[in-house]
């Protein structure tokens, strides 16, 4: 294995695949810090993450073991824990890198054999189904090399956000950088509390990600302000320390969106920071990759917002021949005919085809038999369509605004629209928003539907 993360992602996909659990952000937490050489105890991580050492020690703790062993097949322990994970990596690496030659009227042909894994989540850097978009991972891997580099990536949920960061902090580490990867959507919501809250957290973790000491206390001053005090302690200390240069990864900012004032400090103060690498030296160590699926509608000044500055990349979703590829890297043979009812269905969105196209060699059907009750709560996308649903049911707003999309092209208000497209329900095209795919127009027309017959 190339380093503890690999084999930390490693893990979380293949409880996954085998158990069809998907782990917790503590159970993550107690995963990485078991396969660390200086192990944590339970009441560590408790009170490092605002748990109980109880809860920790006798209910997240032994679930995760459980999970494990069910995947694993044995009794797995803190002890034995990186010996079996490395074996199942090797023994699923050789599975994937296998070739079998088919003899087709005495042609020999190659077809390479890839392990079926569950579209949830990143897609691990082993795996064998990540489907690269074009350039886009080889402009992204030579900007990180750039002393300035500042990279924006955005795309609305289950794009490969995250599976497209886990690829470029890998290639940071090929070429020896220092990777922090920071994901907003595992903060709980105290950390939202205050821009000093915020901050401190944000320096810890990568403090500690980077593996040196903690000096936080040593450099925060309360009459400095949070954001100054963080500038003087990444300048003054955590950019000395290390001779490298930093891949700082900001997965998910848009949670920073519902705090308009913490976003705006910590905005402004991501900004100064891309100006200080025109002039001083030791902030040129730090590059800096950030995603979100939001667009931004929060007001910002123009010289002082992040999101004028750097690369901006938006994931585009696939085309028909990335959609074949991955159905043959699943084993699957689609006529032109299924290729179409699957791209007008899902509307080329990555998730949605990964899920259609894993339920068929899963349960081996026909994907067109499976797709026949796509649209229904009893089709493969039930639980999808229940999430986007619990966000029509809390958010009113944002089920009016879809309920008008759905009867024709409308043009929104700015921050409604941001937010329907950022769940991957809208397209927006000069200011107009129009029905992402026929999955979310045929579900929603019929749940509409049935609302207003009941009202009346």
């Amino acid at each position: 294995m190339k380093n503890i993360e690999e084999l930390v992602e490693f893990a979380i996909q293949f409880v996954a695949t085998k158990t069809g659990f998907s782990l917790n952000y503590i159970q993550k937490v107690i995963l990485r810090e078991s396969l660390l050489k200086d192990k944590k105890t339970y009441a560590q991580i408790a009170e490092e993450n605002n748990y109980s050492e109880s809860y920790i020690k006798f209910t997240v703790a032994p679930k995760l073991w459980q999970l494990l062993s069910h995947a694993m097949g044995e009794k797995v322990n803190k002890t034995n824990l990186q010996a079996l994970l490395e074996q199942q990596f090797i023994n699923l690496n050789n599975i994937q890198n296998t070739e079998t030659t088919t003899a087709i009227s005495g042609v020999s042909l190659t077809v390479e054999c890839y392990v079926l894994e569950s579209p949830e989540g990143q897609v691990p850097l082993a795996s064998g189904l990540y489907i690269e978009r074009s350039t886009i991972e080889q402009i992204c891997y030579q900007e990180i090399l750039q002393p300035r580099a500042f990279l924006r990536i955005f795309a609305p949920r289950k794009m490969g956000k995250t599976s497209l960061i886990a690829r470029i902090l890998d290639y940071g580490i090929s070429h020896n950088y220092h990777t922090v990867r920071l994901s907003l959507h595992c903060a709980g919501t105290q950390v939202f509390a205050s821009s000093d809250r915020f901050l401190r957290w944000f320096c810890t973790n990568v403090t500690q990600q980077l593996g040196v000491a903690s000096r936080l206390n040593d450099y925060w001053d309360e009459d400095m302000g949070a954001l100054m005090n963080s500038t003087i302690y990444f300048q003054g200390y955590i950019l000395k320390e290390i001779s490298n240069p930093i891949v700082l990864a900001l997965d998910g900012i848009d949670q920073l969106f519902e705090y308009p004032e913490l976003a705006g400090d910590f905005f402004v103060l991501l900004r100064s920071w891309y100006e200080e690498t025109k002039d001083t030296s030791v902030w040129q160590k730090l590059r800096v990759v950030m995603a979100h699926s939001v667009e931004v509608y929060i007001p910002l000044p123009t010289h002082r917002s992040p999101f004028n500055v750097g690369l901006a990349i938006e994931l585009p979703i696939f085309n028909q021949e990335q959609a074949q590829d991955l159905a043959q890297r699943h084993q699957l043979q689609l006529t032109a005919s299924e290729l179409e009812q699957l791209m007008k269905l899902t509307g080329g969105f990555p998730y949605l085809i990964r899920l259609a196209l894993y339920q068929t060699a899963r349960l081996k059907i026909l994907l067109q038999t499976l797709l026949q009750d796509a649209t229904r709560n009893t089709g493969i996308y039930q639980q999808h369509l229940q999430y986007q649903l619990w966000n029509f049911q809390h958010h009113p707003q944002l089920a009016d605004a879809f309920q008008q999309v759905l009867t024709a092209p409308i043009q929104l208000e700015m921050e409604v629209a941001f937010k329907l497209k950022s769940l991957g329900l809208v397209h927006l095209v000069d200011s107009q928003a129009t029905v992402s795919c026929e999955l979310y127009q045929e579900y929603f027309r019929h749940y509409f539907f049935i609302c207003e017959q009941h009202y009346f």
